[in-house]
């Protein structure tokens, strides 16, 4: 467990699904004090759903973390995020069901993470996945999750791991599209176009689902996703 100390630790986590449900994987990164990605750890999880990943990370994440310690958790996954600190309430409420009465999907999962959270100092923050300028924290913690769940392998600072390798759902710099003055061509509106393409590369959608390669997708506000998706991902409490 990470040592306990008075100043605020800036983290990130991020689980990950090639398919949705297939081979999945799990990640949590914590910064230095420069932000620099500092100690990490990724582990694979077998066959499961992008959901059931992003929540194994973050319980990963405040297990490793001492209670006591002030956290900034940086995630790209609103399910996971809204899960635990704005549906939960009802749920509980409720008793485990969501607002249609159906049982709520995954609440050992969601369970365990609420203990993790009793009485500590813990501050959520959204981050856009797969942006060229994005987090750099959540960006690591994305390749490391994607890492763990294409080799099925533990990994982490503790183990000596390398770095993990780039995600293919990152653009690069050298790939963004060119500004409408220079290429000649009006710029499409952000989050407007109606135009879908077949996705080269899995990936995630801002709804926190994962589409495959050769699936449909289409531009988002905030990237790539599904077709419907095209505005910020909402869920069902």
């Amino acid at each position: 467990m990470i040592g306990a100390m008075l100043e605020r630790v800036v983290a990130a986590c991020d689980g990950a699904s090639k398919g949705n449900p297939g081979p999945a994987g799990w990640a949590w990164v914590v910064a230095d004090g420069t932000e620099t990605p500092d100690r990490w750890e990724a582990g694979p999880l077998g066959r499961t759903t992008n959901n059931v990943a992003e929540l194994t990370a973050l319980e990963r994440l405040l297990t490793a973390v001492a209670p006591d310690v002030p956290l900034e958790i940086r995630m790209d996954s609103q399910y996971a995020m809204k899960a635990v600190t704005t549906w939960l309430p009802g749920w509980k409420r409720k008793g485990w069901k969501t607002a249609s009465g159906k049982p709520v999907a995954n609440q050992e999962l969601v369970a365990r993470i609420d203990e993790l959270l009793a009485g500590r100092s813990v501050e959520f923050r959204y981050v856009p996945a797969h942006q060229a300028d994005g987090d750099r924290l959540n960006d690591f913690a994305d390749r490391a999750a994607s890492q763990a769940a294409l080799v099925q392998e533990p990994a982490g600072s503790a183990l000596g791991s390398p770095e993990p390798p780039p995600s293919p759902d990152t653009p690069s710099a050298a790939t963004r599209r060119v500004p409408a003055a220079r290429s000649g061509k009006p710029a499409a509106r952000r989050g407007s176009s109606s135009r879908t393409l077949k996705a080269k590369f899995p990936g995630r959608c801002v709804c926190g689902r994962s589409y495959a390669a050769g699936e449909q997708i289409a531009r988002n506000d905030q990237g790539w996703g599904h077709p419907e998706c095209r505005t910020a991902g909402r869920a069902e409490a």
